[in-house]
């Protein structure tokens, strides 16, 4: 596979009725991936299943909401976030995605599973606008680093609003 892809323009969208499945192990390497993820992300199972998820990363996707994501489920929480993914083939696709750790019969973490659905359209013009400024703190910065910044940025962000992540996200599935 080629391990950077180019952003083409090219824009697909879940219809309401779909689901993309995909599971992982605990260091993010898909373990599973159901056909619409196939689909979506324009590569085949064995192309897929191996990789570490990020390969669908896009550009446009700041650092920061992946460090909350990540501590999210490394902790045995779940979180519902707004992702804009990257397909192998460059046509860009945003998801409302449901991320939750799998655990054992004991209570280990052994992997995490995420459902993603069509996001509200109408949701999107405020997460990308947010994005960009994300974006905009991560700048000049790289790794961790510029996650850092953009996740600091984003916490007192919400903290001025009086509300949190969480709250935020769901206040645009609510408004949309």
């Amino acid at each position: 596979m080629t391990p950077t892809i180019a952003p083409t323009g090219a824009e697909r969208h879940l219809q309401e009725e779909e689901l993309i499945v995909t599971k992982t192990d605990l260091r993010g390497r898909i373990t599973y991936a159901n056909d619409v993820f196939l689909r979506f992300s324009a590569l085949t199972e064995d192309e897929a299943v191996g990789t570490a998820h990020n390969l669908i990363r896009h550009p446009d996707m700041p650092g920061g909401v992946f460090g909350l994501l990540w501590e999210r489920v490394q902790a045995g929480q779940e979180i519902f976030a707004y992702v804009k993914n990257l397909a192998h083939d460059g046509a860009a696709y945003w998801v409302f995605a449901h991320v939750t750790p799998t655990f054992d019969r004991t209570g280990a973490i052994t992997g995490y599973h995420s459902m993603r659905r069509a996001p509200r359209r109408s949701a999107l013009r405020p997460v990308e606008e947010l994005y960009a400024a994300m974006r905009t703190q991560e700048a000049g910065l790289s790794g961790p680093a510029a996650a850092d910044a953009s996740r600091a940025w984003l916490d007192e962000q919400l903290r001025e609003q009086g509300t949190d992540y969480d709250a935020w996200v769901w206040s645009l599935e609510a408004s949309a």
